[in-house]
């Protein structure tokens, strides 16, 4: 029973490091990801060793198997809360009169919004860069001024120029 919960407690570690690290991959911090695949390659040859030593044991590969979906949800559970990255959040709005984008804007979103027409007649449409850490924060801020606002989200990967950008890298956004 000891060899068992070793080896699912390995394997959880092991894959959660091989999602942070593929995460970290994707989002292109490539030495900060080398530096955890080495940590993580020394975890799985452990753990996949002490499996190997007794394929006999049914339970072992139970637990290296339960051990991996395990470490997966851990993974991106920390890949949450490190919220790498930015997002453009896309809103399409009935208020032709544009106070969602100006109160967007006088809380340190970065918005720019323009006319747009939909199935029920005019509406504003507007597009809105944060960083991830804000993500949930600017969807319940939109949801308080405009409970009807249709959001759609997706990942910022290239990000040059603006006033939002100079901000950013001088630390004062949301301050």
């Amino acid at each position: 029973m000891k060899m068992v919960l070793i080896i699912f407690a390995i394997n959880i570690v092991y894959v959660t490091f091989f999602t942070v690290r593929m995460i970290l991959t994707l989002k292109g911090y490539r030495y900060f990801a080398a530096a955890v695949s080495m940590v993580e390659v020394v975890i799985y040859v452990v753990g996949l060793g002490l499996v190997l030593d007794s394929l006999d044991q049914i339970q072992n590969l139970i637990a290296y198997a339960v051990g991996y979906g395990c470490g997966v949800i851990i993974g991106t559970k920390i890949e949450e809360k490190m919220a790498l990255g930015y997002i453009t959040v896309n809103v399409i709005t009935a208020d032709v009169n544009h106070r969602l984008p100006k109160l967007l804007r006088e809380r340190g979103y970065g918005v720019t919004d323009w006319s747009a027409n939909g199935l029920d007649g005019d509406r504003s449409a507007m597009q809105i860069l944060t960083p991830r850490k804000y993500e949930l924060k600017l969807y319940a801020t939109i949801q308080e001024i405009d409970p009807k606002a249709f959001i759609i989200a997706y990942e910022a990967k290239t990000i040059h120029g603006g006033f939002w950008v100079k901000t950013v890298k001088k630390g004062k956004l949301f301050k």
